[in-house]
């Protein structure tokens, strides 16, 4: 008889393996309150709540009492970059256990002083009481306990049952100040005597600032300063409208000079697949018993260049005192963004304090770190002033980096009954991330255009085994029999990219659901049942179901409206989403409704889960229907919001969003589970609607026109 294998011995959760010390995330202050110090950074998507909730629940204390403190290098825990919806699986985990631990350990000390048994101690809101009106507290405790300790495994966090707040909706700690305009958003804030800087930049990228007059911003009142750095140029005024004003006649005076040339918009994928890349086998599947194939069906899909086209530009302030400085700034990654800053200064890291304040919208890597060292460096001229820059939109939408444009090729060999026997799906397009904080150079785009430049860091893609980066979401959830999966990133990048939200993933869905679509209609199928067919996951099966019946498919046909189905599993890894779209229209398309079901594990506040669903799935639909970086040969020119729209609120449509509770499930993140299944949705609920395959996104008129016409 073979002996049963030993369990695995307990580990930390990651974040808190990484940033052990118990009091860097955890501490009781005097008045009452417990302050909570995670890594992670609120970007609009509701974790500051949650990660109380987490909090709150594990120590019995209300959540009133809870004090989230924003991130920052001078005693944050690093806990790397905000991004992935990765928040509640790293920091919750983290927080939850580090509570637990603490917990413990207070229980223990008020077993000794109170003389009686852990087992008859309870507590309520930090309070621990025992038989006989015997009580102590969290905060008469904390003056003799130390949590300057290293947390240990073994700590064990309430069952779900237990949890007070974990799984119900409470109200958004974040929103109070954002309705009564205190100054949460870094737009907001105002310093002591602080200055405003704005900063000059060619329209071309790359290009050499060869000569520049400054008569004309030595004019203006106010001016403290114009700094020049090589081909980086910028003003320091007094006023906002004095550094507008400066900036005017500095462009003036300006002569710039070469400059990088752009691809031909109208051949991106053609350019794409032309250029040098790095080639990658991401996953190879083998059948046990190869069937043979009747035929090949290849098909390709495109996505363009995609902005982030945040309500607000990037924003960041400054402050030298001596060799030292301190940014404030909505970056993702504070520490991050301090160690470019470091390379950028040749400063040691501790000079260099960050700070974190949120920004009006954030969906990846958009130029929050670009914009903090700006400031920095006109900051230097500024005599230990604080010195507040703001970019414009037109600065935002043509130097910020930008989702990149993928072009996907799919091919499916078919047998005689019509089953797909195998599948090979490759993409081409830049990496998806170029982060600060990643290499031994600086990914801030001032870095690139000072006297002595850093070279330009060219984008990668992230380990598949970490979610990848253009591969994301390309290995089929579906149980094909075998499978090759290549991603060829290209070497070159003359338009800049970076993280955007789902970074490959919206591609790849779109592609692979809008495939297995055309593929269940050869059938003559239900799409559906089509895919339910090819899933073993019975959560993923879950979701299409859910969706499938509270959008009581399929409604009855009526001329000009379709229905159309999307579905994936988050990095094959994260929540489950599935999405049932509801278009109408001809020459234009709008969407009318998505009924969406999601499988997030546990939601620790419902409401906020479903927040970010909605909200992903308007983005979504704006990324469809409308969104599209446009250039010529020179120059990016869809930089202002007539040349590159996004949804308007009147177009928004109905989202109905069925959440599958899962309490004792592990949580997952939902910030970027609805892109890819919208996209897929509404693209073939156009072909529902009208007949028409649109493989390019955004399906717009002209896209239904080449569609048609190539049909």
């Amino acid at each position: 008889m073979t002996n049963p294998a030993p369990s695995p011995a307990p580990s930390l959760p990651v974040s808190l393996a990484a940033n052990p010390v118990l009091s860097s995330w955890i501490r009781f202050a005097p008045d009452g309150q417990v302050t909570v110090s995670p890594g992670k950074v609120e970007i609009g998507q509701g974790i500051v709540t949650a990660l109380a909730q987490i909090a709150a629940d594990e120590l019995d204390v209300d959540l009133g009492r809870v004090q989230m403190i924003r991130a920052s290098t001078a005693g944050s825990p690093n806990e790397g970059v905000t991004s992935g919806s990765l928040s509640v699986q790293q920091s919750g985990r983290a927080i939850r256990f580090a509570c637990a631990e603490i917990r413990k350990i207070f229980l223990a000390a008020a077993s000794d002083q109170l003389g009686v048994g852990i087992d008859s101690l309870d507590i309520r809101d930090g309070t621990i009481s025992g038989p006989g009106n015997i009580s102590t507290s969290y905060w008469e405790l904390a003056e003799k306990i130390s949590l300057d300790r290293r947390a240990t495994p073994g700590a064990v966090p309430k069952p779900s049952a237990k949890r007070a707040l974990a799984g119900n909706s409470v109200q958004r700690l974040d929103i109070p100040d954002k309705v009564f305009a205190l100054p949460r958003f870094i737009h907001d804030q105002a310093l002591p005597r602080m200055l405003h800087g704005r900063v000059m930049r060619s329209e071309m990228p790359a290009a050499r600032l060869t000569a520049m007059k400054e008569d004309r911003a030595r004019a203006v009142a106010g001016l403290v300063a114009i700094v020049r750095d090589g081909n980086f140029a910028g003003v320091v005024s007094e006023t906002e409208d004095g550094a507008e004003a400066a900036l005017r006649g500095l462009r003036k005076g300006a002569t710039w000079a070469g400059g990088e040339t752009l691809p031909d918009e109208n051949g991106l994928a053609e350019w794409l697949k032309a250029q040098p890349a790095e080639s990658t086998m991401i996953d190879r599947r083998t059948a046990s018993a190869p069937a043979e194939k009747q035929r090949m069906i290849r098909r390709q899909y495109t996505r363009p260049y995609l902005a982030h086209a945040s309500i607000a530009p990037s924003c960041a302030i400054a402050q030298w005192s001596g060799d030292r400085v301190r940014v404030w700034t909505h970056s993702q990654g504070v520490y991050f963004l301090r160690a470019d800053l470091a390379l950028v200064l040749k400063l040691p890291p501790e000079n260099i304090t960050v700070e974190h304040m949120e920004g009006a919208g954030c969906y990846g890597h958009n130029a929050a770190d670009d914009v903090a060292l700006d400031a920095v460096l006109l900051a230097k001229a500024a005599g230990g002033r604080p010195v507040r820059v703001q970019w414009s939109r037109e600065d935002e939408l043509s130097h910020a980096p930008f989702g990149a444009a993928m072009a996907i090729e799919i091919e499916a060999d078919i047998d005689a009954q019509g089953e797909i026997v195998d599948w090979r799906h490759s993409i081409w397009g830049n990496g998806h991330t170029a982060r600060p904080g990643r290499a031994a150079q600086p990914a801030l785009l001032a870095a690139t255009e000072l006297k002595t430049p850093f070279p330009r860091y060219i984008a990668t893609n992230p380990p598949h085994a970490n979610g990848g980066g253009a591969d994301r979401n390309s290995v089929p959830l579906y149980d094909f029999p075998s499978w090759s999966i290549e991603c060829h990133r290209l070497l070159t990048m003359p338009i800049r990219t970076s993280a955007l939200r789902t970074l490959g993933a919206q591609g790849n869905v779109f592609a692979i659901e809008s495939f297995l679509d055309e593929l269940a209609a050869e059938r003559g199928e239900d799409p559906v049942a089509f895919r339910l067919r090819q899933l073993t996951d019975e959560r993923a099966k879950d979701v299409i179901c859910a969706a499938a019946k509270r959008a009581k498919w399929k409604p009855v046909k009526q001329t000009g409206r379709g229905y159309g189905l999307g579905f994936a599993r988050y990095k094959n890894t994260g929540a489950y989403c599935a999405v049932i779209a509801e278009v109408e229209g001809a020459e234009q398309i709008s969407v009318r409704r998505l009924t969406i079901a999601v499988d997030v594990g546990e939601a620790i506040n419902p409401d906020g889960v479903i927040n970010q669903i909605e909200g992903g799935a308007i983005q979504a639909t704006s990324w469809v229907l409308k969104e599209r970086v446009r250039f010529d040969r020179e120059r990016i020119t869809s930089n202002s919001w007539s040349d590159y729209p996004i949804l308007r609120f009147s177009e928004v449509p109905d989202v109905a969003v069925e959440l599958i509770q899962r309490p004792d499930s592990e949580p997952l993140g939902a910030g970027e589970a609805a892109h890819g299944p919208v996209t897929a949705a509404i693209a073939n609920a156009v072909y529902d609607a009208l007949g028409v395959r649109v493989r390019h996104l955004p399906i717009t008129r002209d896209s239904l026109i080449a569609a048609m016409e190539s049909s």
